[in-house]
């Protein structure tokens, strides 16, 4: 045991050879490196494998002997200074290892497919395999100025992975976007670790929880100043973790492509601001402010993120905000002292979210092949549904992660969210009541997206050459017959003779056939460009996108039974408490976590109750619908439809806008805050202009003329500058005394 905990530092430098010997090779090397670009995605995967593997074998050790360790080295001694490096071996630092490497793997797996045929390939992989290693390196840190180093590493990777496709501009001022907000929060981790380091005189987490609880138990520290302290450390966190009022970035940082969603926004970077929570818990439970604070900003984010989802159409920012409400619940558990609990949530909803961003990569990477339609027509949920005909394994497993999200039995959130919801009733009713009443809206605004996504029919908006809309194109299925055997025949002609005659277009119209079959309709329309298959209707994605969501599935299914905590005679062994019960018996001496069964019936019942609630209402107002040629504008009103049957005209539009418009939060930051930031720019660069350099030019012109006047005063006579002098001499000493005399009398 203690040669592996030896050598547990190189796990974070595993992964750190991929993006040093593809920027070499492509610097040295670029043709042989670009053709031999499959070997990189094999290696990344294998090194990102050797990790899992170190880090099974951790966690193991630890479940089996309950073992924390701690080696540190020293870096930097002074007489008043020292800083050390170090590795922190704990059931939380196991528990991220796992969740990096394991979801790392298949993401990896995944865009090797996904992105094969991208110009950034190299690049993409670099990208994740330098994130890699600063997200090992962060968990394993064993102080805060090594923490937050890592933190600001994962921040630069983060900045380069949204922004991947830099030349849209979306995306290049999504990332932008993303690195400003977090920088607010690294701003006040910094100056919270600085503060705290001038309170305690010490990085280590060992150390500074031991000083800082005596200082707190003396009274021997002003506890304002303490919770300033604490505010800006969590201030970090919250900014990571999208926490409101920090959460703008994360639904715009959905530019990215879709692995890059599923590992960094819904089961990796974001983790980060827990993770920090979480270690830094003892600081935070301290003091009951501070717990109060946390739990206050996640009942808020919770139902922020969840009201913000009921009207979103792009499928990728519904899911954003999701997280966004997710987080808020992991974050709720950690202010409300339920550690295991918020631990047991992050391990289930990263794998069942990046199991639902995954699956809605392959309906955006399907959508991307059908005619007409551009990247952002892809990821429309009005312009998408009946692709459970096209792709049914990607709507199974669509399916089960939004059931696990939603939390129904035996999916892996249910046993997870339950817990919280049913600490929450402990800790405050009104925490409580947003938390159920949100619950109900998880399982409704996820299955809108899954009805609009997979049931009705396909909608395929075309225009044809005089820039009127036509009806939509219904295709045939590839596992089956569609209801819809014909097709306006017209209508594709003129489409197709449109894209021919672009000159951007990459069709190529060669022949025309009409049959009653459709399938021969549409398949002399089938084109390769850039060796990526175009299509005139969606289809399943090829075996490694499905193999990455079957994968994921097991997890959705399975990852829940290990914090099952019934009591021994019903369930056996709890594994998750067991694990983590060095940090339990730490934190929560007296911690017992064992219901019985008839306690935990009847709160999953209720629980289960006010999600079915939420479905049953997501089914009524977001049923199928086979809306007809002419009716088109039906399914694009489908949520102003809910609104208005649900509260009528007059609050429709107030509820619907806002959530559509996100809130309304982005444009009171872009209004108050850079509209303000601009202001205050001009009044500075007035007040520069106008006043500062004024005066100095001024002082310059006045210096000029008078050189210029008195210039010409020195003629070279003796005379005259006796006279120059008697003149100004009697002139002074006349004001003299004029001013002599009237203070004087």
């Amino acid at each position: 045991m203690e040669y592996t905990y030896q050598y547990a530092w190189i796990i974070p430098f595993v992964p750190l050879p991929i993006p040093v010997l593809i920027g070499v090779g492509l610097l040295l090397f670029p043709r042989a490196t670009k053709n031999l670009r499959r070997i990189w995605a094999f290696q990344s995967v294998l090194l990102l494998s050797i990790v899992m593997i170190m880090s099974i074998d951790l966690s193991i050790q630890q479940i089996n002997r309950t073992y924390i360790y701690q080696y540190i080295w020293s870096w930097v001694i002074n007489n008043n200074f020292s800083f050390e490096f170090g590795y922190l071996i704990d059931p939380l630092t196991s528990i991220m290892l796992i969740l990096i490497s394991s979801v790392g793997i298949i993401v990896l797996i995944y865009s090797d497919n996904y992105l094969s045929h991208d110009q950034g390939y190299l690049r993409f992989f670099a990208y994740m395999s330098f994130f890699s290693t600063s997200m090992l390196g962060l968990v394993i840190s064993s102080n805060l100025i090594q923490i937050y180093i890592f933190w600001e590493l994962v921040g630069m990777c983060s900045y380069l992975l949204i922004g991947f496709w830099f030349t849209r501009p979306v995306a290049a001022n999504a990332c932008q976007k993303a690195f400003v907000t977090n920088r607010v929060g690294d701003f006040g981790l910094l100056l919270g670790i600085i503060i705290f380091y001038w309170i305690i005189g010490s990085f280590e987490f060992q150390d500074l929880f031991e000083i800082f609880n005596n200082l707190i138990y003396n009274n021997e520290v002003n506890i304002l100043f303490v919770i300033l302290c604490a505010v800006l450390l969590f201030l970090g966190a919250a900014a990571k973790s999208a926490q409101f009022p920090l959460h703008v970035w994360l639904p715009d940082a959905m530019e990215g492509p879709t692995p890059i969603s599923a590992l960094i926004h819904a089961a990796t970077m974001v983790a980060a601001g827990i993770f920090l929570v979480a270690r830094l818990f003892p600081l935070f439970i301290a003091i009951s402010y501070i717990k109060n604070g946390i739990s206050f900003i996640a009942i808020i984010t919770i139902f922020l993120g969840a009201t913000l989802a009921l009207a979103q159409k792009d499928i990728k920012k519904g899911l954003a905000y999701s997280t966004m409400s997710q987080l808020g619940y992991i974050m709720l558990a950690i202010g409300m002292g339920s550690y295991r609990t918020a631990l047991f949530h992050l391990i289930t909803h990263a794998y069942s979210k990046a199991l639902l961003f995954l699956g809605s990569g392959s309906v955006i990477h399907s959508m991307e092949t059908v005619v007409g339609y551009s990247p952002d027509k892809s990821q429309n949920l009005v312009l998408m549904g009946g692709l459970r005909k096209h792709m049914p394994i990607t709507k199974i497993a669509f399916l089960l992660g939004t059931l696990s999200l939603c939390g129904i039995p035996p999916l892996a959130c249910f046993w997870s969210k339950d817990e919280i919801l049913n600490d929450s009733c402990l800790y405050s009713p009104i925490f409580a009541i947003i938390a159920w009443f949100t619950a109900g809206l998880t399982a409704f605004y996820m299955f809108r997206i899954y009805l609009l996504t997979f049931e009705s029919h396909f909608n395929v908006h075309f225009q044809n050459y005089s820039g009127k809309k036509t009806g939509p194109f219904v295709s045939i299925s590839l596992w089956g017959k569609d209801r819809f055997k014909t097709i306006n025949k017209s209508v594709l002609f003129e489409t197709l003779l449109r894209i021919n005659s672009n000159e951007n277009s990459s069709f190529s119209l060669k022949k025309i056939y009409y049959n009653e079959n459709l399938r021969k309709n549409v398949q002399p329309f089938i084109t390769i460009f850039a060796n990526k298959n175009i299509f005139l209707y969606p289809y399943e994605s090829d075996d490694i996108i499905l193999f990455c969501l079957l994968l994921l599935i097991l997890f959705a299914l399975f990852v829940g039974a290990i914090g099952i905590s019934f009591d021994q005679s019903v369930m056996g062994l709890d594994i998750l408490s067991k694990w983590l019960s060095p940090s339990i018996n730490l934190l929560h001496p007296n911690f017992k976590n064992s219901p019985n069964l008839s306690e935990f019936a009847q709160d999953a019942i209720f629980s289960v109750s006010i999600v079915s609630v939420g479905i049953s209402i997501a089914f009524f107002f977001y049923k199928p619908v086979y809306s007809s040629f002419q009716n088109l504008e039906f399914i694009n009103s489908f949520d102003k439809l809910f609104s208005k049957r649900l509260f009528g005209d007059k609050i429709k539009s107030v509820i619907y806008n806002w959530s559509y418009n996100c809130g309304y939060i982005d444009a009171f930051y872009t209004l108050f805050l850079t509209g303000g930031i601009r202001v205050l720019t001009e009044v500075t660069n007035f007040f520069d202009r106008r006043l500062i350099d004024g005066i100095t030019n001024g002082m310059g012109v006045i210096s000029f003329f008078l050189g210029e006047s008195i210039k010409y005063l020195g003629g070279g006579r003796i005379s005259s500058y006796l006279f120059f002098y008697s003149f100004y001499l009697s002139l002074f000493l006349f004001i003299f005394y004029l001013f002599y005399f009237y203070i004087l009398f």
